[in-house]
């Protein structure tokens, strides 16, 4: 059904889709929407009535549950509950929190049958720059485009922050954007309530949402991109067949008039903008966005939305990138390193789970530390981190040593004996789990994919 939702959506760029619906409350859209709830790692968090995944089999089990729903979007009954708001602390140590809007178990199941149904129209109409909450993508592929295009002369970098761009959106554009594929009334009252579904603060009180789609629902980074697709089509509205920048020949001509060419990479509402040309070109283009912005009801920071030569290097997306000189020699060449904030991040999970007074057992202590760690080498190892691998290693490692001497009242020699092993090397294991060792993560070049990244549809019908 998908497939044939993405082809019929690739074939007719004007096509509106009516009886949607139908698709929605399918039982089997249904059973698939519930699974991926289920099987994702906020199922056990509950929205506002208190209900976990977990909970249904007291209220008639998972079918009971799933014929009811379907009952009250086939008839229309279904209203959204609020979602729970939840602050959680932001990466980085910075000590500012970012809010969360938990739905209900059933809102959720919802959302996820809208998102199977509608993700496959609108992937049809996204631009190759936006790599944020997409089938098949990641953010290294959004750091590689960088590299790409900073290695053939894009070096000026507007580093755009939106400011509480989920909190923002304007609804009425939102909607006027589904409005473009989507013809159903009924599916367009859903998206709609989910939007106007209101929030329950922490402190119990009932907030009406006027702006903005909660951080938390699984509706809302395909919402937050069918927004911000308007931005991705006018920046890279060149680019397209027949444009001015269509073609290398087309780019080189501009470049040799003295106009600017210019890409965008965004992943989510973080995005920057490479330019081959210069300051006062870029700054053009910081203007021109803000104006297609305003009409969404968002605005760039003035804080921290800045113009910078790669030279002096950006963060992205956790990454620290920089044109700098290689070592040795006279060329210069683009290099993607871990970002400070990104070391502080984990270094503030490693102190709280290493703390000399911790309570658990070292075989939780390193089963946590190895995913942790596992986790974040694999988001970085295709950066230059082989240094910054080795140091945090180092780093964990004695924090583990320290915390180990202080439980047991170890003087050295002691921990010398109950950490050496026969063949002389030291090693942290306890219950068959061993110390993840990140110094001995491989370190490589992550292959860039521009648009050959695949559908996860195909558009020819299968013979």
């Amino acid at each position: 059904m998908q497939a044939k939702l993405h082809r019929w959506a690739v074939a007719d760029p004007g096509r509106r889709f009516d009886d949607l619906v139908n698709f929605v409350y399918d039982p089997a859209t249904l059973i698939v929407a519930f699974d991926r709830v289920a099987g994702n790692r906020g199922a056990n968090t509950a929205g506002v009535d208190g209900l976990r995944v977990a909970d249904l089999e007291e209220y008639g089990g998972v079918p009971g549950f799933l014929d009811e729903l379907r009952a009250a979007l086939k008839d229309g009954s279904f209203r959204p509950l609020p979602v729970r708001e939840r602050m959680i602390p932001k990466p980085g140590g910075s000590g500012k929190v970012r809010r969360l809007g938990i739905p209900t178990v059933t809102d959720r199941v919802v959302q996820a049958a809208l998102k199977l149904v509608l993700e496959p129209i609108f992937e049809a109409d996204f631009e190759p720059v936006s790599y944020g909450f997409r089938p098949k993508r990641r953010a290294q592929d959004a750091i590689a485009e960088i590299h790409h295009f900073g290695t053939r002369g894009y070096r000026w970098v507007l580093d755009a922050d939106i400011e509480a761009a989920f909190d923002n959106l304007s609804h009425s554009f939102v909607m006027q954007r589904v409005r473009r594929r989507v013809k159903d009334k009924r599916v367009l009252g859903l998206v709609k309530a989910f939007l106007k579904a209101g929030v329950l603060t922490e402190l119990g009180e009932r907030r009406d949402t006027l702006t903005g789609t909660p951080q938390g629902g699984i509706l809302s980074p395909l919402i937050f991109n069918v927004a911000l697709s308007a931005l991705d089509e006018h920046v890279t509205g060149p680019w397209r067949n027949g444009g001015a920048m269509s073609t290398p020949g087309k780019r080189s001509y501009r470049r040799s008039r003295g106009a600017p060419t210019w890409r965008m990479v965004r992943y989510a509402d973080d995005f920057v903008i490479l330019v081959h040309g210069s300051r006062e070109d870029t700054q053009a283009l910081r203007e021109d966005v803000a104006r297609v912005l305003a009409p969404m009801g968002l605005r760039l920071s003035p804080a921290k939305t800045q113009v910078v030569h790669m030279s002096d290097g950006f963060d992205f997306l956790g990454f620290r990138i920089r044109w700098k000189r290689k070592r040795g020699t006279n060329k210069c060449y683009v290099y993607t390193f871990i970002a400070k904030r990104s070391v502080r991040s984990v270094k503030a999970k490693i102190r709280a789970l290493t703390h000399r007074t911790s309570q658990w057992d070292l075989a939780g202590i390193l089963t946590r530390l190895g995913q942790i760690m596992r986790g974040w080498a694999n988001y970085f190892k295709h950066a230059v981190a082989k240094w910054t691998f080795s140091k945090l290693d180092s780093f964990t490692w004695w924090r583990l040593v320290h915390m180990l001497r202080a439980r047991h009242g170890w003087n050295w020699g002691q921990l010398r004996r109950h950490l050496r092993g026969p063949d002389g090397r030291w090693r942290i294991t306890a219950d068959g789990i061993t110390y993840y060792r990140l110094q001995d993560v491989t370190v490589s070049r992550y292959a860039y994919r521009g648009n050959k990244i695949p559908d996860l549809w195909p558009t020819t019908n299968p013979a």
